[in-house]
């Protein structure tokens, strides 16, 4: 087959070691354009956040057959979809040639005729030596690394590994899938010559809050890491440099390490909340408890965008809501002048912001980021005028009811707020086997939906406390004590920040990262805040 048949080359691209912010911004434009990937089991699931909806994803690892067996259904799978005219993606766990059997595919295409390109990756080795306060190379100590496979079986006849050369390699070993084979490469070592006393370390799930470290002399090292419990996946590294690990270790003091996190923002919303969460160290699963969806009916709003100038205030209770009327001014061929001469206020920070993304200023930010306070500093400024609320199609009444009785109010449903956890999901599977530890809630409308959603196992763990639940404001804690369940914690302001700094005091940990003035007055939050 000529190779210019074929419309887009096949990427074959390093995921990283496992933390989402790890991944290169060319792998990033190839996800966003993709309509298959194809990745591996240890490849982080939120990186297919990037991938469109539309795409087919598959995990290599649910093929059929044992991993050699699976090899020639991937090969095959990548080379008919970019005979199809499709953006293939194979998204391979650190870098694609390293230990990651990138060569062998790419030899794979080249002999079907496919066209490729190859993303680099940060290897597993990088990630753990930087993540674990491990340089792999320092002037003081030494000036080479070797990385090494230790997946090889013991009898194998053609080894590619010299032990003797390994052992008085005169610079850091870094050893790949080595913990099944761990106490049989230590002896062989040592066996040729590596002092018993070297400096070793393995690093369990590198980059991720998963992260474990247990650092031992060489000889020492399986059983300290058999009396820790570490399994695969792991990086052994081997040499004096480990020994720096004491003052350069950063990532482990993290005030979250390790803690399991349930985020139940809708999809586009979690972000934010998740890279926090994660910068502090936290392991955090994704459950969107509501997704945002159109209007069943956009009459109302159109009429109300038709007679704009007749109204005084226009009023947003949420980023979505901001997102949802610019959206339709635009489909309805409008622009930002019909908005001329009208005042507009806003919930809290995170809607004030999505406003200023379409280069407006809000006239009106209340102190208290609720209903309540909205209401109580908007009644002195819109006395006796017309004011047109824009909000979800869900949600209490308080800034309609308290409105009204001092001006002439309008309220339009600008988008539509569904539930959206689907029965069986591998999140809810986690709070029901008791894997999670806290688990955000952000509305009173995710908090009921949640809630709908759990079977009984998974809300006696809430009840018992094993699961914890962590709320960002007063209305949505009353939401979640209706349906008889307790909340751990409550953030003191309801934003972003606010349920953070919550599961810091909640959890003990100390907040390293931002100091408390800056905490005061976020300008990050984007929850959905009507409930």
């Amino acid at each position: 087959m000529n190779i210019s048949q074929v419309t887009y080359p096949v990427a074959l691209v390093g995921a990283g070691p496992g933390h989402p912010g790890l991944l290169t911004l060319r792998a990033v434009e190839l996800l966003e354009r993709a309509d298959l990937v194809l990745y591996d089991r240890l490849v982080p699931v939120r990186l297919l956040d990037h991938v469109p909806e539309s795409a087919r994803r598959i995990c290599v690892d649910s093929l059929h057959g044992t991993h050699p067996e699976r090899w020639p259904e991937i090969y095959q799978l990548m080379i008919d979809a970019a005979r199809q005219g499709q953006r293939v993606v194979r998204l391979k766990g650190g870098d694609p040639f390293v230990f990651g059997r990138g060569g062998e595919e790419a030899e794979a295409l080249q002999r079907a005729g496919i066209p490729y390109e190859i993303v680099p990756g940060v290897t597993a080795a990088l990630g753990a030596g930087a993540f674990a306060g491990i340089p792999l190379t320092h002037r003081q100590h030494v000036s080479a690394v070797a990385f090494v496979t230790g997946h090889e079986k013991p009898d194998k006849k053609d080894s590619f590994l010299d032990w003797a050369g390994l052992a008085h390699f005169p610079g850091t070993l870094v050893v790949y899938m080595g913990m099944a084979r761990l106490a049989f490469i230590v002896e062989r070592l040592i066996a040729h010559g590596k002092p018993a006393q070297t400096p070793a370390a393995v690093v369990h799930w590198a980059t991720t809050g998963r992260q474990r470290t247990v650092t031992a002399p060489l000889a020492e090292l399986p059983a300290a890491v058999q009396q820790a419990g570490l399994k695969a996946p792991a990086l052994v590294i081997i040499g004096s440099v480990v020994n720096l690990r004491t003052e350069l270790a950063w990532f482990e003091s993290r005030p979250l390490l390790g803690k399991r996190i349930l985020v139940t923002r809708p999809r586009h919303q979690a972000r934010e909340m998740i890279a926090r969460l994660e910068e502090l160290g936290a392991v955090v699963a994704l459950l969107p408890a509501v997704a945002i969806r159109e209007p069943a009916d956009w009459a109302p709003v159109d009429q109300a965008l038709a007679h704009l100038s007749t109204y005084q205030w226009l009023v947003f209770t949420s980023a979505n809501g901001v997102e949802a009327l610019m959206g339709r001014l635009r489909q309805t061929g409008r622009d930002l002048r019909a908005l001329a001469g009208v005042r507009l206020a806003v919930i809290g920070p995170g809607t004030a912001d999505a406003l200023r993304r379409y280069h407006l200023e809000p006239d009106l930010v209340p102190a208290v980021y609720d209903s309540e306070g909205l209401a109580a500093a908007l009644k002195d400024h819109v006395a006796g005028q017309r004011v047109l609320l824009a909000r979800a199609d869900r949600g209490r009444e308080v800034l309609r009811e308290q409105l009204s009785s001092v001006a002439q109010v309008e309220q339009i449903a600008v988008y539509s707020q569904v539930d959206a956890i689907q029965p069986g999901s591998e999140a809810l599977e986690l709070v029901r086997r008791g894997d999670i530890d806290y688990i955000t809630l952000t509305s009173s409308n995710i908090a009921r939906s949640l809630v709908r959603a759990l079977d009984e196992e998974a809300l006696q763990r809430i009840r018992s406390g094993a699961v914890q639940l962590v709320s960002i404001s007063p209305v949505t804690s009353a939401a979640i004590r209706e349906k008889g369940l307790p909340v751990a914690a409550e953030a003191r302001e309801s934003t972003t920040e606010g349920v953070v700094q919550a599961l810091l005091a909640l959890s003990g940990g100390v907040h390293l990262l931002r100091c408390t003035q800056e905490t005061t007055a976020p300008r990050s939050e984007k929850y959905v805040q009507e409930s």
